[in-house]
């Protein structure tokens, strides 16, 4: 018995979606021809893997036990054509980025552009999502964590240490009155985050200012409380590295600092492929070069406040 690679392949990208709709798409393929490759991996080893269902297809218990001899099919043939690809000129392919809204469209957008010129074949995929990224289930190539993960198989790598503080536009204290303590808050808007949209623990620190502030106004993405305290409605916690661009905002109560930690990611089976290594260590330069604006100078962490809510 023979296993064709085409077939396994079908076979992890349904496995990982759930939707044989959504692996056709992923695969770039039609759902016809992967229902007929699924059909044909099944004939070949004489078992259902999947139950069909009307929201989705299940794997069977064979094909729980398929996926991690297809996986490591797969990790071989990844780690072929990156030996093969490393006497190449230049990277090429596709490399998506799962990312932080806030680094992702504040900082690295940015950088990652220039890199997409350097290298024309290489087509980079930025996707700045409130939201965790499966390198497993290859939702993303690379990815960049607030949390450093504790179970999976991942490779992980710390990207930097960064800090936030206190911001508000000038026109706003002017208006609302200044803040030369901590008890000063009470009488001030505050901008924070969305509760429903805290995808990490990382994110508590928006607790601190919820706690002290007359009233809130919620936005759930880094951009938008940027923008919301740009434009007056209240007080924000915002990273120090977006603000550095920003000479119409102004430092809040300048000790209170809040520090955190961005976790760079990838799978070992794809650690090493040309196009993702070459991403990686482009964003690790990046982020080395501007360790000043992650780090301010003189920045100082302060505890942990309890609770979870941010961008």
């Amino acid at each position: 018995m023979s296993l064709n690679w085409d077939h396994l392949q079908v076979f992890l990208a349904v496995a990982r979606q759930g939707q044989m709709l959504e692996a056709s798409r992923k695969l770039g393929l039609n759902h016809a021809t992967v229902a007929r490759r699924i059909e044909a991996l099944e004939a070949t080893l004489g078992t259902p893997l999947f139950h069909r269902r009307p929201n989705g297809s299940a794997l069977t218990d064979a094909g729980e036990h398929l996926v991690p001899t297809a996986e490591r099919v797969e990790a071989e043939i990844l780690a072929a054509l990156a030996r093969l690809s490393a006497t190449e000129a230049e990277p090429s392919g596709t490399v998506r980025i799962g990312v932080p809204d806030g680094l992702g469209n504040l900082f690295l957008a940015r950088e990652l552009g220039l890199l997409a010129t350097r290298y024309t074949n290489l087509v980079i995929e930025l996707v700045p999502l409130p939201r965790s990224f499966s390198l497993s289930r290859r939702e993303a190539d690379l990815a960049i964590g607030l949390d450093r993960p504790t179970h999976g198989r991942l490779t992980i790598s710390k990207l930097t240490d960064y800090t936030l503080g206190l911001y508000a536009a000038p026109a706003y204290l002017r208006r609302a009155g200044p803040v030369a303590s901590e008890d000063d808050l009470s009488n001030h808007a505050g901008v924070i985050g969305v509760d429903d949209y805290a995808y990490a623990s990382a994110l508590d620190y928006m607790a601190f200012l919820q706690g002290r502030v007359r009233s809130v106004f919620r936005c759930a993405g880094a951009i938008g409380q940027l923008e919301a305290v740009r434009a007056g409605a209240g007080i924000g916690i915002l990273h120090d590295f977006a603000v550095a661009d920003c000479p119409d905002l102004v430092r809040v109560l300048p000790a209170i600092v809040f520090q955190r930690t961005y976790w760079l990611l990838s799978h070992p089976d794809s650690h090493e492929v040309r196009r993702v290594a070459a991403c990686r260590e482009f964003i690790t330069q990046c982020v080395r070069e501007e360790r000043g604006r992650f780090l301010p100078r003189g920045a100082g962490a302060i505890p942990r406040p309890e609770g979870r809510s941010g961008p």
